[in-house]
């Protein structure tokens, strides 16, 4: 089959941790060829279906010239067997239209994953309402008055901005309230942008757990994100340690009773974010961890997406 993936420059790819990576080299193992655009090389026009400018690559098994490019042109996305939309956050506008060029794709008979309507439909912050059964208290506002009476009624808190990824921008308030006022002022810029804030949850100490639901079935393990320092953050990209870990009962009780609803919606692939057994964040757009976790434990994330992708083709 020819697999398309939709994602960020192939030179800015950390090949020894990345997720897309992982991807297309069990794409390739088992025989697949492989394809990379960018989204700002989607363009569609009158009378024409939705095409992108593509290189079709092999990956080389290099640690840095880690591809060849074997051809490149603008081809149709309905050509390829499976699209995969795999750019990183933000989801600012241009993520957004880009998503509307690949439901024209799927209506034009390309199968996109995830779901372009999906992507949108499950904002990485704002998916978590949907299940706040399994959340902690969280409040999305743009009042500061809000804010502070959540504060008062939580006293340690959490702060962060929706279109944040890798723990950018995330605060702690503690009961003292120190800089409440100075956090509101950057988060929530006068009113104009939402803010989520979530109790803190002092669980974090064991890590931030990344839970992988693919196909509507959960992986056997977790990578747990555990904060170092003084950090509050358990992002790998805010220096968290990424840590192996079986998952357990708890957290597959929860996961299992999202994973089947995320996936009839055409979610192929979410990363799950729990915090102790609350989920703090649903994350469609570019799921990774598939490496940390196959390095620590020696189970196949990889293999598990393309057995749900085949699947899902099939």
């Amino acid at each position: 089959m020819n697999i398309l993936f939709v994602a960020d420059p192939l030179a800015t790819f950390k090949i020894y941790k990345d997720t897309t990576f992982s991807m297309m080299r069990e794409l390739q193992r088992r025989g697949h060829v492989v394809a990379a655009c960018e989204p700002q090389h989607m363009q569609w026009q009158s009378g024409q279906p939705v095409s992108a400018l593509v290189r079709r690559i092999t990956l080389t098994g290099d640690a840095s010239d880690w591809y060849h490019v074997d051809h490149q042109g603008r081809e149709a996305l309905r050509d390829f067997e499976a699209v995969l939309m795999r750019k990183d956050p933000p989801f600012d506008s241009e993520f957004f239209y880009a998503t509307h060029l690949l439901e024209q794709a799927e209506r034009e008979g390309a199968r996109v994953f995830n779901s372009p309507r999906a992507l949108r439909d499950h904002p990485e912050k704002l998916a978590l309402m949907e299940f706040a059964q399994h959340a902690p208290p969280t409040l999305v506002t743009r009042s500061p008055e809000a804010i502070r009476h959540f504060h008062t009624e939580q006293q340690d808190i959490i702060l962060k901005p929706l279109d944040g990824m890798g723990g950018t921008g995330i605060f702690r308030v503690g009961p003292d309230g120190m800089n409440l006022g100075a956090i509101i002022e950057t988060l929530n810029q006068g009113g104009a942008t939402s803010v989520m804030v979530q109790r803190y949850l002092p669980e974090i100490v064991a890590g931030d757990k990344r839970l992988l639901l693919i196909g509507g079935q959960v992986a056997p393990f977790v990578l747990a994100r555990i904060p170092q320092g003084g950090e509050v953050r358990g992002n790998l990209a805010a220096g968290g340690k990424g840590v192996a870990q079986p998952l357990n009962d708890a957290d597959r009780a929860v996961a299992e009773a999202i994973a089947p609803v995320l996936a009839a919606r055409g979610l192929l692939l979410v990363g799950l974010d729990m915090i102790g057994n609350r989920v703090t964040e649903i994350n469609v757009t570019s799921p990774t961890c598939f490496q940390e976790i196959h390095d620590q434990t020696g189970f196949d994330v990889p293999a598990m997406f393309v057995d749900a992708l085949e699947a899902a083709l099939a």
